[in-house]
């Protein structure tokens, strides 16, 4: 099948499924809906706002992203992204997805994976061949659906990437990220979008010859932070020693196992 064209059949089955429409930020009053998606999120502690709104309107002006998930009339999620460049056999562009997010309350809804399907759409339309992203490498849900129900592959990481965050979430905490690479017209993109990836089941894999190591994640750093912040710490540099070694030494993120944990393999 067309790319864009499974890639939309994707999109109106995911709107369907999460209850949600994707609409293209176009004016002002656009902008203003996904700003609060992004300052409802990520509160800041000293009032201040995830994105300015002359900023995220220039981005959509020199040919950016910015999307809102509505349900109904209410925004309850969006998306901002601009197009970027990168050295891969000469230069390539990629869009580069800046921030997403969802409202508490309309969380495990599928409504970020429906976002990043638009992404795709938006993509492929606009002859973008890869969408990109940092994320946590501790949030296990982010890489679940990163590697599981997008089909992206991980590329990196880098350590304390943002410098200080002043939200509620990160405050306090290095922002270490890693980053996700989608290819948008790939088999692997197509075959996620069909359904047909899953956790890798390590059981199973015993015995077949391949090297692999295992990098154990937290259930849920975002609650662990609050709990037993110095348990929280010793995930984070105990993670941050692990995935750059095994990276350094020519391993690769290849998927998350059934408990939740990073599986890589040497390249």
């Amino acid at each position: 099948m067309d790319p864009l064209l499974g890639a939309r059949e994707a999109l109106l089955a995911a709107e369907s499924r999460s209850g949600v429409e994707i609409r293209i930020a176009t004016t002002l009053a656009d902008v203003a809906d996904a700003r609060m998606v992004f300052d409802s999120v990520w509160l800041s502690s000293e009032g201040g706002t995830e994105v300015q709104p002359n900023m995220a309107q220039a981005i959509i002006h020199a040919g950016g992203y910015c999307s809102v998930a509505y349900a109904g009339d209410q925004p309850v999620g969006a998306a901002l992204g601009f197009v970027g460049r990168h050295r891969d056999d000469g230069w390539q562009v990629h869009l580069h997805s800046h921030v997403a997010a969802v409202l508490d309350g309309y969380r495990d809804r599928h409504i970020g994976s429906t976002i990043k399907t638009h992404q795709r759409v938006w993509a492929l339309e606009n002859e973008v061949p890869f969408v990109v992203w940092s994320f946590d490498p501790l949030v296990r849900r982010n890489a679940y659906v990163n590697l599981v129900k997008l089909g992206a592959q991980v590329r990196g990481y880098e350590i304390d990437f943002y410098g200080p965050m002043d939200d509620v979430m990160n405050a306090g905490d290095p922002s270490d990220r890693m980053f996700a690479w989608w290819e948008v017209g790939s088999d692997l993109a197509a075959r996620a979008a069909a359904g047909e990836l899953s956790a890798i089941d390590l059981q199973a894999r015993r015995g077949i010859g391949e090297a692999h190591m295992v990098v154990a994640l937290p259930e849920d750093i975002i609650a662990l932070r609050q709990s037993d912040p110095d348990a929280a710490q010793r995930y984070r540099f105990g993670v941050r020693q692990q995935l750059t070694d095994a990276l350094a030494a020519g391993y690769q993120v290849t998927g998350i196992s059934t408990d939740g944990d990073y599986v890589l393999e040497r390249a």
